[in-house]
């Protein structure tokens, strides 16, 4: 059985976990004769603390990955995906009214040419708190723990465990992200025909 390594740009176990989890749905119409390991590599993601629109969300994740697979074309790694995560917000307006959700979204790749995004799905953030963040510049993960009344909310449940009491956490959110951008990478022949 071959090893194949996937490389994640974060250290923090909830994204990590999101990756795991994921692999172990989608790993063997991937590569049924493979075992899946998880590298985690602290990266920047060339955006801001806490992202505030869709296409810095996007960027964030992509330039994960594409760090990740600059340091692995160094260092002989041996890396065959390179998954860059980002969250943070997205903030619309409807009938003159802002609202603010929260996103996470995932960038694949396998530093050959084939890519893909793929997103969580979203919720909206109550007023009070997007005005933490956006209007006070206040970082999303200091700004949920003070309006939960907690401590290391973004490396347990996070913002959407808070949100939905915990029954979609922040690794569900990322897990869902990864499955979305990896559907063109184990359900090639579809994409491929598309």
């Amino acid at each position: 059985m071959q090893k194949i390594l996937v490389a994640v740009g974060s250290t923090r176990r909830p994204k990590l976990n999101a990756v795991w989890e994921g692999l172990t749905v989608f790993g063997p119409q991937l590569d049924p004769n493979a075992q899946f390991e998880v590298v985690g590599v602290e990266v920047e993601s060339g955006v801001g603390h806490t992202p505030t629109t869709r296409a810095e969300l996007m960027a964030g994740a992509r330039q994960r990955a594409e760090t990740l697979v600059r340091m692995g074309r160094e260092s002989n790694s041996g890396w065959r995906y390179f998954v860059g995560l980002e969250g943070g917000l997205d903030v619309m307006q409807e009938n003159g009214e802002r609202l603010v959700f929260l996103e996470n979204w995932a960038y694949v790749t396998d530093g050959a040419g084939r890519s893909a995004f793929g997103q969580s799905g979203s919720i909206l953030i109550p007023a009070p708190l997007a005005v933490e963040v956006l209007d006070r510049g206040a970082e999303l993960a200091a700004a949920i723990d003070a309006y939960a009344g907690g401590q290391g909310i973004r490396d347990a449940q996070g913002a959407w465990g808070v949100l939905t009491r915990n029954l979609i956490t922040r690794q569900d959110a990322f897990r869902i992200a990864v499955i979305n951008a990896f559907a063109p990478f184990f359900n090639a022949a579809l994409y491929r025909n598309a």
